[in-house]
């Protein structure tokens, strides 16, 4: 998977969190749902961006793989 593709999935998990935040805050249903769903999203493409990093071998051009 492309670095680019994974830094736009983790920022989809931010914007869940924020919206599962605000519905907790409101008391809204599913709140707690997408906070966790969005929290699950920056851990697993965290875990594979951390990975991409440590093993890729050459790291000026990473970002633009």
């Amino acid at each position: 998977m492309k670095t680019k593709y994974i830094l736009v999935l983790i920022i989809i998990g931010f914007l869940i969190t924020i919206i599962g935040t605000l519905f907790k805050i409101q008391h809204w249903p599913y709140g707690f749902e997408l906070y966790l769903t969005g929290t699950l999203f920056k851990l697993i493409f965290g875990i594979a961006l951390i990975y991409k990093i440590l093993t890729y071998k050459k790291f000026q051009d990473f970002l633009n793989s």
